[in-house]
């Protein structure tokens, strides 16, 4: 099979999630009565289908940030010094700390709001699909939480990368129905797992412990727009 270029593949589905986010905007603007119909039903499908992918670590078309985590995805360094690795993820999980209240702060604003009837369920299921291009416009173009905050050097070694689907699936905590909590809830699945492996297998996090995550030998590339930035000892 004919190895796929995933800088492009990721533009490509980041083309794919402004169409989505234009799409529902349009609908928000000019029909939104359109927002209750059969129709949405099918960016419900998307999103599902677009999270469960996450979970089976031979899909060619994620990126080594959402399989790291995998088993079969890890290249042991020999000799690595166990003292920095977990120097390294007490670092990443206090920085995972401060995102995770950051964004549970911001959006509880929107929950006030949707709580006190300013706005409802339309407003919030467009501010989940404008996360959802949100999520790969931090991987491909810019990302605040990479240069305010973990300050990893690479998607690939992000800490947070599989929170994504957990981040634009918040908003629909507050609206109660099967679509927007199975959406929820899932999300939250995959971030479990994600933290659980962590804690289980923190060697399979660190570049210094697990060989695919130095640039040498990323087959991914993802950072052509972006660069690898805050490079530790290792790399440099």
């Amino acid at each position: 099979m004919k190895k796929i270029d995933m800088f492009k593949e990721y533009v490509g589905k980041l083309v794919f999630r402004c169409i989505i986010f234009v799409i529902v905007l349009a609908v928000y603007i000019f029909r939104p009565e359109y927002m209750e119909k059969p129709w949405i039903y099918a960016v419900w499908a998307i999103f599902m289908i677009s999270m469960t992918m996450q979970l089976f670590p031979e899909n060619k078309r994620i990126t080594m940030g959402s399989k790291k985590g995998f088993a079969v995805h890890f290249t042991q360094e020999q000799d690595y010094d166990r003292l920095k690795m977990y120097e390294y993820v007490q670092k990443n999980n206090l920085a995972a700390m401060k995102v995770l209240l950051v964004w549970l702060s911001f959006n509880a604003v929107f929950g006030i709001l949707y709580v006190a009837e300013i706005i409802g369920p339309r407003e919030l299921l467009l501010l989940s699909t404008f996360y959802y291009m949100c999520d790969l416009i931090c991987v491909v173009i810019w990302c605040p939480f990479q240069s305010f905050i973990i300050k990893n050097k690479c998607c690939v070694n992000c800490r947070i990368f599989n929170w994504g689907y957990f981040m634009m699936f918040t908003p629909m905590l507050f609206i109660r129905n099967f679509f927007t909590w199975s959406l929820f809830f899932t999300s939250l699945v995959l971030v479990i797992r994600w933290e659980i492996t962590i804690i289980k297998h923190p060697e399979r996090f660190w570049e210094g412990s697990n060989a695919v995550l130095k640039c040498k030998n990323c087959q991914d590339k993802i950072c052509r727009l972006k660069g690898p930035k805050f490079l530790d000892s290792i790399e440099k």
